[in-house]
């Protein structure tokens, strides 16, 4: 057995909300949820993709109401710790308070990676509330491992519990995963995670490269589901750890039921790696901006390629879902031209 314990996180309930178009509906919750805490995950993240209240024109609405979500999951959930995600400017402290008395206990306080100082009260609030608090620091893969630990020490300084580094766009590869966990670890003394998205094929590798620089926290999705071309596959790397003799809580035959049983049934489409997706993270663009370039790319004629390129090259962030539109006109009008 390696030494230390790995956690596992689900976020299929979460980043899975995008892939879905945030249409899950209370029985899919409580059926996912339910099988998760059977097969032993430590930590079942749920929410509209973008966080709670992300329900909006510009994220996309859910089709039920986040909160009846949550509620359906925590009464079938009897060990895993029920989280919630939250982006500053998106929810709000009363929005975590309506969360935490729905059933969660725990929430991930999400930033993009160099403006953790916007989270400051919300992580307060939280850990005086009595959740696991995490920190969460978003398209890592856009600043240095020293910036990364200059933020990760403000949500230390703050309260938190852990401190969660995302590779939001799938743009990172094993190195560049390597010196930011390995800073990071080095940075602060609480417990360390990672989220990966499989846009270059590298989300597993990823996740395992973090885990050999002291992340102790992975962030993973049933069949993969989420944004972009998905999550780090839940069933999979909890297969590679067991195999690597790393201490896991999960059984890898419940989780690989899941997925099949309830999970995949469910999905609108495989989640595989397509050329739009593969250009999320050859370009460095945010995940959750695919389904929107794809529909922006049908309604002005253009290819998903030119805007999800421009996206990359202007450096878009989370929260910029709505200038998708504006760069898809400005290129059809560019190309009429």
């Amino acid at each position: 057995m390696r030494a230390g314990k790995i956690y596992i996180v689900d976020t299929t309930l979460r980043d899975g909300s995008h892939a879905v178009s945030h249409s899950f509906t209370a029985e899919q919750a409580a059926a996912i949820a339910g099988g998760l805490d059977k097969a032993g995950v430590d930590i079942i993240e749920i929410s509209h993709g973008d966080g709670i209240s992300g329900s909006c024109i510009n994220y996309g609405f859910s089709k039920v109401p986040e909160l009846e979500l949550l509620e359906a999951a925590a009464g079938v959930v009897k060990k895993a710790t029920l989280a919630v995600r939250l982006r500053p400017g998106v929810g709000t402290i009363e929005d975590l308070k309506q969360a935490q008395a729905k059933g969660a206990n725990a929430v991930r306080v999400a930033t993009h990676v160099t403006e953790a100082d916007i989270a400051v009260q919300h992580i307060g609030w939280a850990k005086q509330a009595g959740m696991f608090t995490v920190g969460f620091l978003m398209m890592a893969h856009m600043a240095s491992p020293e910036k990364i630990a200059e933020q990760a020490k403000i949500f230390e300084d703050a309260g938190a519990d852990c401190i969660n580094l995302a590779d939001s766009a799938g743009f990172m590869i094993p190195d560049d995963v390597k010196a930011r966990i390995g800073a990071l670890v080095a940075a602060v003394k609480l417990p360390v995670g990672f989220h990966s998205h499989n846009n270059l094929g590298l989300s597993v590798a990823n996740s395992l490269a973090a885990v050999e620089e002291g992340a102790s926290y992975v962030d993973a999705a049933c069949r993969g589901l989420g944004a972009g071309a998905g999550n780090t596959q839940t069933e999979v790397l909890c297969a590679v750890l067991k195999r690597l003799g790393y201490d896991v809580n999960t059984d890898a035959f419940a989780l690989m039921d899941v997925a099949e049983n309830i999970v995949e049934p469910l999905m609108q489409r495989p989640q595989i790696i397509r050329t739009d997706s593969l250009l999320l993270g050859y370009a460095g663009v945010y995940s959750s901006f695919l389904l929107h370039t794809r529909r922006a790319a049908e309604k002005f004629g253009i290819p998903a390629r030119d805007i999800l390129v421009e996206l990359g090259r202007r450096r878009m962030v989370g929260g910029q879902e709505d200038m998708i539109v504006d760069v898809a006109y400005q290129l059809s009008q560019k190309a009429k031209a």
